[in-house]
């Protein structure tokens, strides 16, 4: 499987969609959908039923997964693609408008 370019914990923007120009950290990733979880972006809302964790159900407001191609890396203010490259026996990510190494 390829190497994705995006990690948890990462700020991105939204690019595409409903909540086009949306910004916000990465909750998590599903490497095999290609999917990512964005805090505060493409809220759903969901009707839970009563458990030990919700004693009173009713309906949650919720983060649902969106494509990756859809988000943009946000690095020092700017959005940006990323790119691989080999420094010593290291790959490492850098930012393409840039040439800054990211992490």
């Amino acid at each position: 499987m390829a190497m994705l370019k995006i990690k948890k914990g990462d700020t991105v923007k939204v690019i595409a969609g409903k909540d086009c120009n949306a910004e916000g950290k990465v909750v998590s990733i599903d490497r095999k959908k290609h999917r990512v979880v964005v805090e505060g972006v493409n809220m759903i809302t969901k009707h839970a039923k009563p458990s030990a964790a919700n004693p009173n159900g009713g309906i949650v407001h919720m983060e649902a997964p969106i494509d990756i191609s859809n988000v943009m890396l946000v690095f020092k203010g700017q959005p940006t693609r990323v790119g691989f490259r080999m420094e010593g026996d290291k790959k490492v990510r850098f930012a393409k408008k840039t040439g800054e190494v990211i992490d």
